[in-house]
This record gives structure tokens, sequence and C-alpha cells, in this order.
């Protein structure tokens, strides 16, 4: 399974918006009649009026990255100038964005209810599901589709259809603060133990080796994601398969807990005080060395540091240095409900997100990788040393699992740390997850 994904697809787009045109039948030209033609006829008074009251649209979109709020407020700023100005149409947009924790459980809700959002984001790993429950509009032959790299395309793909635009697209591992490693001598470790002797260098020195920040579930999960992509991708890539059919269990991939357990050990004090703000704060300021965490959080680390240099590396799963590979991944995109009463203005700013003008310094301001050809600015530090490993052959593609199971990891990994439940309790629940959500579906 081990693949690098080449962007390849360089398509371009023109939008054509019909303008707003009011028919006038002037009367009394040349007529001579001052009164006649200074006077506007019925028909005139009543079309300039149409014309210059616009219509009302409210938009409903749930969005799952609050640190996001100020840049997408103000993106969604333009759209509505621009909706009113091309279309005669004044846009108001309820925006709704919860913390990823609670993001998930919230939207399952609305949806169920009957209630859905116009707009909403998901993982793209949980298409799927969404789409067969209904829930997700297909989009294939939307303008923003034409703009897409190809290889980010295939990650929001569903049943040959396209179901979601997508907003990060990731190569990921763990962060770490090159100062820190430059200071002490080190470089991205490539296997388990060199992973340990980095660890113990660091903490004789005096610096905490990984910051934990384990006050949002979702946060302590990751370890979970690299650590069993990693281990699935190169040694067991026939695993998943083998997991839906019944046929083997999370005590055939045991060998995760040693990378979590390695860096639950040497973390950062009291993680169930920090969450993801603070935890980003911290490690801008030195608090760590590494975190695994994405460079999804590269524009809230900055913030607290703008000088700060951190890098992307993979987090070794074993002692040999092949199985240490970065994780690729469309992780946040953004789906259509089939429900929305205002679906035609719901797509326009659902390609807006992509706009030929406006959308390359959206993205470059989120931080976020480029994903279509509308996008020209230049790529962070962060994305070209993820890309070495990339260009390596040495990445594998997101693995995806059954709905219910990220969550269920997520939960139980924070007790794992409190030790209220051990390996084979997480084993045990894990497995009961997987096959409770196959033969649901």
């Amino acid at each position: 399974m081990k693949r690098a994904l080449h962007l390849l697809l360089a398509l371009t787009m023109t939008a054509a918006l019909a303008a707003c045109s009011s028919g006038n039948n002037g009367g009394g030209t040349g007529s001579g009649n001052n009164t006649a033609s200074s006077s506007p006829t019925a028909s005139e008074t009543t079309g300039e009026a149409t014309k210059a009251t616009p219509k009302k649209v409210e938009l409903k979109v749930f969005m799952s990255f609050p640190r996001f709020k100020d840049q997408f407020e103000n993106y969604f700023a333009r759209f509505k100038e621009k909706e009113l100005t091309e279309k005669n149409i004044d846009v108001s947009i309820q925006l709704e964005m919860p913390n990823a924790d609670q993001a998930k459980q919230i939207l399952q809700s609305r949806l169920s209810s009957g209630d859905a959002p116009d707009l909403y984001t998901l993982h793209a790993n949980d298409i799927p599901t969404y789409f067969d429950a209904g829930y997700v509009a297909d989009l294939t032959g939307q303008p923003f589709v034409g703009k897409l790299y190809e290889a980010v395309t295939e990650t929001v793909k569903y049943d040959g259809k396209v179901a979601a635009l997508p907003l990060e697209s990731l190569s990921w591992g763990y962060l770490y603060n090159k100062k820190i490693f430059a200071d002490n001598g080190l470089t991205p470790p490539q296997t388990l133990d060199e992973m340990k002797a980095a660890a113990e260098k660091l903490q004789s020195a005096g610096v905490k080796p990984f910051l934990l920040a384990f006050q949002e579930s979702w946060i302590p999960q990751l370890m979970m994601a690299l650590s069993l992509g990693g281990t699935v991708s190169s040694a067991h890539p026939d695993w998943i398969e083998k997991m839906n059919a019944g046929e083997a269990s999370y005590a055939d991939v045991r060998s995760v807990f040693d990378s979590i357990d390695l860096i639950m050990a040497n973390g950062t004090d009291k993680p169930f005080e920090t969450g993801n703000e603070a935890g980003a704060a911290a490690f801008a300021n030195g608090g760590a060395a590494m975190w695994v965490q994405g460079p999804w959080n590269a524009e809230t680390i900055l913030k607290v540091n703008p000088s700060m240099e951190f890098g992307v590396a993979p987090l070794p799963v074993s002692n040999n240095p092949e199985d240490t590979m970065i994780n690729l991944a469309t992780s946040t995109s953004l789906a259509l409900s089939p429900t929305s009463a205002n679906k035609e203005v719901a797509l326009d700013l659902l390609n807006y997100i992509l706009d030929d003008k406006d959308s390359s310094a959206l993205f470059e301001e989120l931080k976020f990788n480029p994903i279509a050809t509308v996008h020209t600015y230049e790529v962070f530090p962060w994305v070209n040393e993820a890309s070495e490993y990339v260009s390596k052959g040495k990445a594998y593609l997101d693995l995806k699992l059954p709905n219910g199971v990220t969550d269920e990891t997520a939960k139980l990994l924070q007790s794992y740390y409190a030790k209220d439940v051990t390996q084979d309790d997480i084993i045990a629940s894990l497995d009961k997850v997987w096959r409770t959500s196959v033969s649901s579906n």
C-alpha cells in the first residue's frame, strides 16, 4: 500500500454569471413632450423596484474548525458582496463552528432530526457512510471539480461520484521543533530505537520529548491514526479487508502500542488540563520537542510564535526504517445537503471556495496545502519536507475505518493514559465496535 500521490491534473474553469437586466420602453423620444419624457411609466417604475429589491436567502453552514472562524467569516463576507452584485441575492450566512470533539455528534443529531445545514464539513473517510445514508449530494460536474488536482479528487470520490469539496489535503506525521532538534544534534528518528534514544537524550537535556494535550479526545487519537496507518500499510496490507470479513483483530496489530507507549511515557505533565489551543501555544513556545499533531495547526502555532520553525516527520512504528512513512489524507471536506432549500446559492458558495481569483489567498492564510490549479501561492517549508518522503515512496493513504471506530479510539486512549483500561480492553472494545459497524451497514 506504499503509494506516493502525484498531483497531475491542470484544468481551469470560467463561470458564466447571468446579469440582471430590466426592460425599458422609454416614451417621448423625439416627441417634444418634456413632461412625458421625464416621467417614468408604470412598467418602468415596477421594473426598477424589482431590480433594486434583492432576493433574500439564508444559508446554514456547519464547520468543525472554530480556530478558522475569522478567516471564513471574512471570506463569506466577500461571497455575499459577490452574490449581491452579480445575482442581486442578499445572502445571510448562519455559521456554526463547534469544537472538533463535539462537531460530529452535533452534526449527526442535526442530520438525523431533519435539521441539516445547507453545507457542512466532514472527514473524507466518513463520506461513504453519510452518502449511503442520503445525507450527501452528488457534486460531480460542479465547476470546482475541474480545478482539483486529480489525486485530491480521488480522496473525495465515492461510488464514482464526487461527494464533497476537499479543504485540507494533507501529508502529515508528527510536528517537531527544528531549533530544539538542532540544539541537541538530532534529526527525525527513522526507527523506534532511534526515537527511544532521541527521547532519552532530550530528557537528559531537560527537554520534554513530547507535548501531550489530551483534554480533547481527538488529539490523542492521532497517535493511533499514525501508528496503525504505518503498521497496517507496511506489515499487514490486508488487515482492513480481514477485519471487515470478521477474520482479524486489533490483537494482530498490537505493536501499535509500542509507539503510543513511548510517546505517553515521555510526555508533558497534566495532559488533561491542556487542549488544542493551549497545546499549540506550549509547542510554539518550546514546551516540548515533538507533538503528535498535524500541520493543520500551523496557523494556530504561528499566531503564537511567528518565527517558530517546525518540521513534519513520519512516526516510526518498528525498527525497519522502510516502515516509517508519511500519512496522505484529505481530512476536512465540505458537503452539500440534498435537502437544502437553497441549493443554487449553496452551490455558488461551495464553488466560491475554489474561486479563480480569491481562493488562493484563503488557502494560504489557512496554511492549507494547495489542492487545485487555481492555487498559486508558495508552499510552506513543512509541506516540502513531508513531500520529500512522498517522492521517495515513503507514504501511505490514510486508512478508511468503519464509522464509530475513530471516536471509540479517542475515548479509549484517554482512559489508557489514565490507566483505566488495558491494551486488551482496547483491543476487545475496538473489535466489537468494528463488527457492529460492519454488520449495521
